[in-house]
This record gives C-alpha cells, structure tokens and sequence, in this order.
C-alpha cells in the first residue's frame, strides 16, 4: 500500500470525506501512526472528526509561514490531522509565489517519518490545492457515485494528473475507482460500472472490488465526530471500507 493517498475528484457529493475518515480510522484500528490531511476549505474531514476547526490551528496558518506544520496537527482517537477551514479558500490567489505545487510536499517532508501512512482529502475541483495533493501523493483513489455526471468528472481528472506527472510527480499512481453508495439491484448503477470499467482502463487503473453500501449511518456520524467504524461498526459500510482497505493492503 502508498503511504501518501489522496482521496480525489472534481465532483462533490461522491464520498471523497467519508472514504478519507474511514480509512484513516481503519488504518488507525490496525495501529498504524495515520495522518489525514484536509486540503477541503469546507473542512468537512477536521469537523467530521470532531474537532472545531473554527478555533485551532489549520493548514492555512502553515502554508502561510506563520506556524510550524508540527504544531498545527490536532490529535484525536481516529487519528491525527492536519484541519482545514474557510481561510484556505484563499489559497489560489495568496499563493502565487514560484512552487506553490510543492507547498503541501514540503510540509509533509517535514513530518512524514513520523506516521505511516497520510490520507488527503482534496476539495471538488481541479485547483491548486488538488494539485498540491497530487505533487505530494503516491497514489489517487477516485471515489464516485454511480451516476452518469460522476463518470464525466473522472474523465475530466485525467488531464489534471497527466500534466502532474509531466511536471511534478512522474511515479503517481491512480490506485483506482471506488464506487460509492452502490446498489447491485439497481440496473443504473450497473450500467455505470461497465462505463466505468472502460474509463478506468483508459487510466491505467481498476474498479476496486469492494463497494461501499449506502446507509443512514454514513450520513449521521460527521455530526457525533465518528467515523462509520465505531458509529455503527456492523453496517455495510463499515464492513465495506474495512474491505477495502484490505484491498489496498493486499
């Protein structure tokens, strides 16, 4: 398994947190030294694990010089991380200097001995921010729902990814698709899969075998700072993403 993964796709909706939190969580139960990075300015990964991210340090206050990376990594039972909140919304036009794509590399250059592994969570959109998670990443998971408009933001990443490996990170790998909230009853989300299929042959990458299930959990946990994991540890979903990582492992 890459030690650095960042979670990613241009869509929003499909998943790209709850996948981020749940493998943070299960790499964290096997007891593994796990880091989750929010690159989202909607901080969804630091509140869905409790943490206020109105009032602690963020990764803004480091990509700005004003704190050390150390110091801005909050601590909790899912793991450490490092929070986002609206302030990183700036990040496109306050960081122009030369190398801005390596921001997020350097950072964790200076830290990364100190975990195992570094999960990021990217914002939907193809920016800056998404392209510091690639520069700094060894290896992308593109979650989707199984919708047709979700296949159209996975054929768009591709360009975004070949123009990173051309000038950044010629060993990023895309680990593959994940498909989220799916349902093998449903004969639309079957239909996706075998678009998707083609589409990640064209990456040079897979459909992973395991899928995550819908359930009301995945929805309900971010507002009691849990993962699915110890929220509801017998749904599908938590049965799934544990699935998954032994995917990964594997």
């Amino acid at each position: 398994m890459k030690k650095i993964i960042a979670i990613t796709n241009q869509k929003g909706g499909v998943g790209k947190t709850t996948t981020s939190l749940s493998l943070i969580h299960a790499l964290r139960l096997r007891g593994n030294r796990v880091l989750g990075v929010d690159l989202d300015p909607q901080g969804s990964l630091g509140f869905s694990a409790g943490l206020n991210i109105e009032s602690i340090p963020t990764i803004y206050e480091v990509f700005k010089g004003k704190l050390p990376v150390d110091q801005a990594i909050a601590h909790t039972e899912i793991g450490d991380f490092l929070p986002s909140n609206i302030l990183l919304s700036a990040a496109e036009s306050e960081f122009n200097m030369p190398g801005r794509e390596y921001l997020l590399h350097n950072e964790l250059g200076k830290i990364i001995d100190s975990y195992d592994y570094v999960i990021i969570d990217t914002p939907p959109a193809l920016n800056l921010l998404t392209v510091n998670a690639y520069v700094a990443a060894e290896g992308l998971i593109i979650p989707m729902a199984p919708e047709i408009l979700s296949l159209l933001g996975i054929s768009q990443i591709r360009e975004t990814i070949d123009s990173v490996r051309h000038y950044y990170n010629p060993d990023l790998e895309i680990l593959g698709i994940l498909l989220n909230r799916y349902s093998s009853r449903l004969l639309l989300n079957r239909e996706v899969e075998e678009m998707t299929a083609q589409i990640a042959s064209r990456l040079d990458t897979h459909i992973f075998k395991c899928k995550i299930h819908s359930s009301i959990a995945v929805a309900e946990c971010p507002a009691h700072g849990e993962s699915v994991l110890t929220y509801a540890p017998s749904s599908k979903p938590a049965q799934d993403y544990t699935a998954l990582l032994d995917e990964l492992m594997a």
